[in-house]
């Protein structure tokens, strides 16, 4: 790989992680609920990705068969999902909250990588998922939720672990579909979002700013179709540890403008436990691992 090729490929992954910050206060800005703001996420993404497709030239007929589309249009169901838990969780528990929650989704890929793909975890990622927890315990602070903002803080919480879930299951079902363009699969995903999340608009509550309505464009065409050109566009120019070290940029970038915008800070705990998950997310996706009594380690996975 050429210097130029990894340096632009550096500059899009940094550039896509720190869109990906920037997406709570979008979704808050916009004054909708979770559920319109991922329908209108989902439809103007599917129009700025299906002219994105067809100019590519990506748009061919027979890309997919039954068993793939059906997979396609499973993993999407369970991203469109994902969306939608993670903008509650951002409402009830803050959006700094809800992010540093929403990155222990690698450890449950490594769960459902084992019960579902056959992917026996190493010793050292069982490790670093005991430091995820406990890191995860400090933020739910289950011992002061009346301090902590109450059942809504809770609830928002658990509304972000069950995002993460969710795009575990996107993530084992995507790696079955190995051969389709990813932008083709983010057009077939949105699209279903659309569809599939119809029934649940509401049109009575339409925005009433233009300023709302910008955020509703800016989720479907920068944070949708944009970010993920960026971001696939990346995966293929650098190396995977280079992909997961910059993809801590987008919690950063999350928390910073959650203190910016609307002057939310953490207590001393939960910045423990947020710096506790940060740090296993990074040990399992980075690779690092755990030196034993004896000088032995564990081997990767």
């Amino acid at each position: 790989m050429s210097p130029s090729s990894d340096r632009l490929g550096l500059a899009q992954m940094a550039a896509a992680m720190t869109l990906s910050g920037t997406l709570g206060v979008f979704v808050l800005e916009s004054g909708q609920s979770a559920w319109n703001v991922v329908f209108f996420r989902c439809v103007f993404g599917a129009l700025s990705l299906l002219l994105y497709c067809w100019a590519r030239g990506l748009l061919k007929p027979g890309l997919f068969t039954a068993r793939t589309l059906a997979l396609a249009l499973a993993a999407g169901a369970a991203l469109v999902l994902n969306w939608v838990l993670l903008f509650s969780a951002y409402r009830l528990a803050s959006i700094s909250l809800a992010t540093a929650v929403y990155n222990v989704q690698p450890f449950f890929l490594i769960g459902l990588g084992a019960l579902f793909l056959g992917e026996r975890p190493s010793r050292g990622k069982l490790a670093w998922s005991v430091v995820a927890f406990a890191g995860l315990l400090l933020v739910l602070r289950l011992t002061d939720t009346a301090g902590a903002g109450g059942s809504a803080y809770l609830s928002g919480l658990l509304l972000g672990l069950g995002a993460a879930a969710l795009y575990g299951v996107t993530a084992v079902i995507v790696k079955r579909l190995k051969g389709i363009a990813p932008q083709v699969l983010a057009l077939v995903q949105v699209t279903l979002g659309a569809v599939m999340l119809l029934p649940m608009a509401d049109f009575n509550a339409l925005p009433a700013e233009p300023l709302q309505w910008g955020c509703l464009v800016a989720l479907g065409v920068i944070h949708t179709c944009l970010m993920y050109i960026l971001m696939y566009s990346a995966i293929q120019k650098l190396p995977t540890t280079s992909t997961a070290a910059l993809s801590f940029i987008y919690p950063a970038v999350a928390i910073l403008l959650d203190l910016v915008v609307y002057g939310h800070r953490m207590g001393a705990t939960q910045v423990a436990g947020v710096a506790l998950i940060f740090l296993a997310a990074a040990g399992v996706s980075l690779n690092w691992q755990w030196r034993l009594r004896g000088g032995a380690k564990p081997g990767a996975a």
